[in-house]
């Protein structure tokens, strides 16, 4: 398996790294798991984002660390997601990570799918 590196393919700011941070902390073993992001088919616009903590390593992906949080991202996705923001958002109505991505060409009211 390869492991690619490419710089800025992502951007992880410093609010989402310490929302990722506070979610492993309770986690036992955390030297392989990563936050893999992608893009799925799916969605109300056609593609989904998924963000999870993943320890496999898949033949493709690309990773990087920003903010001493591994990323990893499959072949596929890659793509996509170059130059997109992850950011942690917190609101009355909300919370969660949010996508602002360059690449997409729409997006859904929910802002969990996007359009390429």
């Amino acid at each position: 398996m390869s492991t690619d590196t490419v710089e800025s393919s992502v951007v992880l700011t410093e609010t989402a790294a310490e929302k990722v941070r506070s979610f492993l902390a309770d986690q036992p073993d955390v030297d392989d798991i990563a936050l893999r992001v992608a893009v799925q088919a799916g969605g109300c616009a056609g593609f989904r984002y998924a963000l999870f903590f993943d320890d496999r390593q898949l033949d493709g992906d690309v990773e990087e660390e920003q903010h001493g949080i591994r990323i990893r991202m499959d072949k596929m996705s890659t793509p996509y997601l170059s130059g997109a923001v992850i950011d942690w958002k917190e609101s009355l109505e909300a919370s969660g990570f949010s996508i602002d991505n360059p690449n997409a060409s729409g997006s859904c009211a929910c802002g969990d799918s996007a359009t390429f």
